[in-house]
C-alpha cells in the first residue's frame, strides 16, 4: 500500500508519495519536496528529545517550526480499498 502525504504550504494544497525509506517523518518529506533545508531544525528537535521527558514538547516544537516556514495542515492521506 502506496502512502500519501497531504499538506498545505503558502496557503496552496499538495500531495507527494511518501516512503519511509527515504523520510523520518511526513514533515521531512514535505520539507524535501518544497525545497527547504531543516539541517537546523532537526539539531534543535534533537537536543529537545535528548533534554526533554515528554512527547508534547518535541511534538508542539515541530508544529510551530512548521507553521513558521510556511506549512499547514500536514498528514497522511487514507486510501480506501
Amino acid at each position: 500500500m502506496a502512502r500519501v502525504v497531504t499538506y498545505k504550504f503558502n496557503g496552496v494544497t499538495k500531495t507527494i508519495p511518501f516512503s519511509f525509506s527515504r523520510f523520518h517523518d511526513m514533515y521531512e518529506a514535505a520539507a524535501a519536496a518544497e525545497g527547504v533545508d531543516i539541517k537546523n531544525f532537526l539539531a534543535m528537535e534533537q537536543q529537545l528529545e535528548l533534554t526533554s521527558r515528554g512527547q508534547g514538547i518535541v511534538k508542539n516544537f515541530r508544529q510551530k517550526e512548521f507553521a513558521r516556514m510556511g506549512f499547514s495542515d500536514i498528514a497522511f492521506v487514507r486510501e480506501e480499498e
